[in-house]
């Protein structure tokens, strides 16, 4: 074990010894992925997708980043030494963005304990680590707990961001001081920092969020909480106004005569401030399927619209067999 991260290990997990270190960083394995060329993701995402994701229990599950195995058509991982076997696509869910497959036989993997990321605060040490044994390990601190909106219609409550920033973020463990899995990688992105400007870092979800809803992901393929109004808008937020980058394709919003460039003003009747503001407010009128009525300025005219909202877990083509 090289010895940068020999120190690494023995100073976050003084319990634990280094062979035990290294046994643990072999539930990090890497997920591939093909997605046929008209999957709904295709264009944004590709079609060969490549990150890390963690062995969770003895049945082979491994959570990841749901993007890399959204609609994907075989999956492959690659465990300790090499080894490489086929997987199943489990599970997605949308609202916190985590991913489920199972390998279809043993990857020779202990599996790495669930941790508790709500004990994870601002200023706290953490390892982060994506497959390819201890050389993929980066030490790494804590330098926010805060909301993350994503342009995809995504809020993220209580994210964890962490710096310095992991290359390789996609499905990589954050691992907390006792030795546990906190969170699963998710993006590279930049946040302001008090007296330290922009400075990049990434973002994890947190592994909380993940045991709600194993249970119903492993069963059902999805999360049993009412399904979300999705709106099929891509957008961004400047100056608190949300400007719309683009429609998907035969979504909703396209539909309804939203088009990029657009500027959305109001959710019903209230005024939208920011991203997350209209998330919140289109999420508060009902689950998916729900009348959206908004007030959007389009070129220099202000039109009130109603968006139909959908399921977006129906939009997707996701191919998966049901548990036994």
């Amino acid at each position: 074990m090289p010895m940068l991260v020999a120190v690494l290990l023995m100073f976050f997990m003084p319990s634990y010894a280094d062979q035990t270190a290294e046994e643990m960083l072999k539930a990090i394995v890497e997920v591939r992925s093909i997605v046929p060329s008209d999957a709904r993701t295709a264009g944004a995402l590709g079609t060969k997708r490549e990150g890390s994701g963690v062995v969770i229990d003895s049945e082979g599950y491994i959570v990841t980043i749901g993007y890399l195995i959204i609609e994907a058509e075989t999956i492959e991982i690659v465990g300790p030494a090499g080894k490489r076997v086929g997987a199943s696509f489990v599970a997605y869910d949308h609202t916190t963005g985590f991913g489920l497959v199972r390998a279809k036989e043993p990857l020779g993997a202990v599996p790495m304990n669930l941790g508790q990321s709500s004990e994870l605060s601002e200023g706290e040490p953490v390892l982060v680590a994506s497959h390819g044994g201890p050389d993929s390990v980066q030490g790494a601190h804590v330098i926010s707990r805060s909301e993350f909106a994503g342009s995809w219609e995504y809020l993220l409550e209580n994210a964890i961001y962490t710096a310095p920033p992991h290359l390789r973020f996609g499905g990589a463990a954050l691992i907390g001081p006792d030795g546990k899995l906190a969170g699963i990688g998710s993006l590279l992105t930049q946040v302001a920092v008090a007296r330290l400007g922009s400075i990049s870092c990434n973002i994890f979800v947190p592994i909380d969020l993940l045991k709600p809803i194993l249970a119903d992901l492993i069963m059902e393929g999805r999360s049993a909480e009412p399904p979300q109004p999705w709106l099929g808008v891509n957008a961004t937020e400047a100056h608190g106004r949300v400007f719309v980058l683009g429609v998907t394709s035969g979504g909703p919003a396209e539909q309804a005569g939203i088009k990029p460039g657009d500027i959305i003003l109001e959710v019903e009747t209230g005024a939208v401030h920011g991203l997350a503001d209209f998330y919140r407010k289109v999420r508060a009128l009902g689950r998916a399927g729900v009348e959206v009525p908004l007030s959007i300025l389009q070129g220099t005219q202000i039109r009130r619209i109603v968006v139909h909202s959908e399921d977006r877990y129906q939009y997707l083509r996701i191919r998966r067999k049901k548990a036994l």
